[in-house]
């Protein structure tokens, strides 16, 4: 019988340790974990805890843990701003699916909400398609999330027409997706919840060749994020298995990219910390690899604003540069209306997710809050987060205690054990430079961001 706790992974359903799909090859895996269970309402923490065993947060409780709560009575809403979400597939319920979730939450709809399909013709959705049900997931979580931390920003959802099988389908679209947005000046924030190990591709000039979208929006000011990956200091292999060894995902390792970590949160009902936040790791809880992911690229070496954290990152570039919540022990309240029988969505309702996938559009909402303050796009952050560091009265906050480490059996029957990375003071390959604290954060990055 499937566990309520199943992770999506490379086209596959997990439970535990057991596979119940393998994909045919590697693919550009959205970042997220889904928990088995619905929710007729969005249940609150005390209910997801008596019921299911694990935390779980409604939008407000986000806004607040973040401190964008603080912002809106401002006027700092991302107002006249524009996030992108580029998402394989997309949803087709997802215009209701938002509705619902604003309505719940007390949110008000998006100025605008629109979806493009740039490279070409989204296929007819299958409920019974496990992949295309991944990305319907994936694209209720990104916008979601997306809209919690911005109520005031318009949201632009880029859907592609094929997923990816790394670097020969589904990456060139979603590149070449990105570089229509940042060419017709379409919005100065994108968030990425996909990630594939840079191990996957047949060579580093593979993914150099795929590149041509971040340069292009590192030159007309727009941001990029890419989640870090949730299966700790590993990722998936061609076959589905997990590589036994130590690797990071592109794009979050990619210079031009801000690599988002993930977090575990501890809020009361009304969004006040119980306890400080710490790396997520839900291995426990799975049974099986399920942890921000963090290391070093071996495509990539150190970029100079990493200089400053060479004593951790050595000559190679580092990951993430910062986090943000991702634990499914204190996951995001989801609505999801579309049937995908393989996700386990076999009703309209709240499903509680986690994973990379949320930390990404948490932040690309925080980070919209700072383009309206700056009164334009941002461009390249990653300088700025490094000089803006953990300081007193930093907008970021660092994350000092947890780690990423996994155990997990292959299909080889051995089962591995990666110690990964643990936080500690200042940088790590753990959680990065820490979580945002967006009062403060929002003005400083407004103030540092390409100077």
């Amino acid at each position: 019988m499937r566990s309520r706790f199943a992770r999506y992974t490379a086209g596959a359903v997990v439970s535990g340790a057991a596979a119940l799909a393998v994909a045919p090859a590697a693919m550009a895996q959205p970042q997220f974990q889904l928990v088995h269970q619905r929710f007729a309402a969005p249940p609150t923490t005390a209910q997801c805890e008596t019921q299911i065993g694990i935390a779980c947060y409604n939008g407000p409780q986000f806004e607040h843990a973040y401190g964008t709560d603080q912002l809106y009575s401002k006027g700092i809403t991302g107002a006249g701003q524009t996030i992108v979400i580029v998402d394989s597939f997309g949803s087709p319920s997802i215009q209701q699916d938002l509705a619902t979730y604003d309505q719940q939450n007390g949110l008000p709809a998006p100025p605008s909400f629109k979806v493009i399909a740039p490279e070409g013709p989204i296929p007819a959705y299958s409920s019974t398609d496990n992949t295309m049900g991944g990305w319907m997931v994936e694209t209720s979580l990104d916008v979601e999330m997306a809209h919690a931390m911005a109520p005031g920003a318009n949201i632009l959802l880029v859907e592609t027409p094929v997923a990816e099988t790394v670097g020969v389908t589904g990456f060139p679209q979603m590149m070449k997706a990105e570089e229509y947005v940042v060419n017709h000046h379409l919005g100065n924030v994108i968030t990425q919840s996909f990630a594939a190990a840079e191990q996957t591709f047949a060579k580093p000039a593979q993914i150099q060749a795929l590149r041509y979208a971040y340069r292009d929006a590192a030159a007309h000011g727009v941001t990029v994020l890419g989640s870090s990956g949730d299966q700790g200091p590993t990722s998936a292999e061609a076959d589905g298995d997990l590589f036994p060894f130590e690797v990071v995902n592109w794009p979050a390792s990619d210079p031009l990219v801000t690599g988002v970590g993930g977090t575990q949160l501890h809020l009361d009902a009304n969004g006040n910390r119980i306890a400080p936040d710490n790396v997520w790791n839900d291995q426990a809880l799975f049974g099986s690899a399920a942890a921000g992911s963090g290391g070093l690229s071996t495509v990539f070496g150190r970029p100079s604003y990493q200089d400053s954290v060479a004593s951790v990152v050595g000559g190679a570039r580092g990951v993430p540069d910062i986090s943000a919540s991702a634990a499914v022990d204190g996951g995001a309240n989801v609505y999801i209306s579309t049937i995908n029988t393989p996700q386990g969505i076999t009703a309209p309702g709240w499903y509680v997710i986690g994973g990379t996938s949320e930390a990404s559009p948490l932040t690309a909402g925080v980070i919209s809050l700072a383009d309206q303050v700056a009164g334009h796009g941002l461009g390249q952050i990653n300088p700025a987060l490094y000089k803006m560091g953990d300081g007193a009265g930093s907008g970021i906050t660092d994350i000092t205690a947890g780690n990423n480490a996994v155990s997990f059996t292959n299909s080889n029957g051995v089962t591995y054990s990666l110690p990964g990375f643990s936080a500690g003071p200042g940088y790590d390959l753990a959680s990065g430079l820490g979580t945002e604290n967006a009062p403060q954060f929002v003005f400083q990055l407004a103030a540092l961001a390409g100077k």
